[in-house]
């Protein structure tokens, strides 16, 4: 049997929709039609003896649920915040998880326990030293140290899957605005933006690779990045945008180094580098050890992350 946490959420709706079956133990706080192994759940909770019995027949955890990213978080102490759900929730139900015999525990974690950019470096990998720069990265990060650490110490098997920014249909926040602005035939400053590569991953991918691990006997205690394993500029990403919504791209040919300048005066440098900057990974050792490829192109997520609600 499979557990999962953030199954109401973007990732955990499209997981359950591919694995199709109800014979999920959903860990949560609201119930699912169709779902009777439910399971209400906070994830500060702990030494919780009916959570250990109900996982007790469950083979493998997929803990999707997390304080996500905040663009402007205006938290008095936004890392310590992201510490009690990210890291210290996370090793809580971990370890409730090894103690009912649980044989595997997937983590969705991020990109962001590698680092912000690969402007003029090589893309990210799976085996190098963390290096997070935001909090929220870092309570991803230490949560894998910590859950690979119980790993060695229960033997229960530890999977963590690194994504980059994940879109589909449902997507919110930045992707799904600049879709948008590119639907309603504005003219974006963002044609010359044409020399930096991003890595995204599809959701219809990043479950499919989640499903894989669930299975794979070779996916136990290893960290794998995760992509569409095509990568785009800025530029080709608007360009993209605008195909599948059937729009002419009216984007505008403004010099990149025009961003640069605005981002020094405006004190949003960091914006700006997300926007001009390069951030891919390499996913050579998921690709090779779970003899996988991600199974959706590029424009198949793109054209269903237009889809209107």
């Amino acid at each position: 049997m499979i557990a999962l946490t953030g199954y109401t959420g973007f990732v955990g709706q499209h997981l359950l929709e591919l694995l199709n079956t109800t014979d999920c133990l959903l860990l949560g706080r609201n119930t699912l039609a169709n779902y009777s192994r439910f399971y209400e759940f906070d994830l500060s909770q702990t030494n919780d003896l009916d959570l250990v019995s109900k996982l007790s027949k469950v083979d493998v955890l997929v803990h999707i649920a997390a304080r996500v990213h905040i663009m402007n978080d205006d938290s008095t102490d936004p890392l310590a915040e992201f510490r009690a759900i990210n890291t210290d929730s996370t090793l809580n139900l971990a370890k409730q998880a090894a103690q009912a015999g649980v044989k595997r525990f997937i983590f969705v974690s991020s990109i962001k326990v590698n680092g912000e950019s690969t402007t003029d470096r090589p893309p990210f990998t799976a085996n190098e030293n963390p290096a997070p720069e935001d909090p929220y990265g870092l309570s991803k990060a230490e949560a894998e140290q910590q859950l690979l650490e119980l790993g060695k110490q229960t033997g229960m098997e530890i999977v963590i899957i690194r994504p980059p920014l994940v879109y589909g249909e449902g997507v919110k926040a930045n992707f799904a605005s600049l879709m948008r602005f590119v639907g309603k035939g504005l003219p974006l400053p963002f044609r010359s933006i044409k020399s930096n590569k991003r890595s995204l991953v599809s959701v219809y991918n990043l479950v499919d690779l989640i499903k894989t691990c669930i299975e794979h006997p070779k996916a136990a205690n290893q960290v794998f990045l995760t992509s569409d394993d095509y990568d785009l500029s800025t530029a080709e990403i608007v360009a993209l945008m605008a195909k599948v919504q059937g729009k002419k791209n009216l984007a505008l040919p403004v010099p990149v180094w025009c961003f640069g300048l605005v981002g020094k005066l405006l004190n949003k440098s960091d914006v700006i580098d997300r926007l001009t900057g390069s951030l891919q990974l390499d996913i050579t050792h998921t690709k090779n050890t779970l003899d996988w490829a991600p199974p959706y192109s590029v424009e198949h997520g793109f054209k269903l992350a237009a889809k209107k609600p």
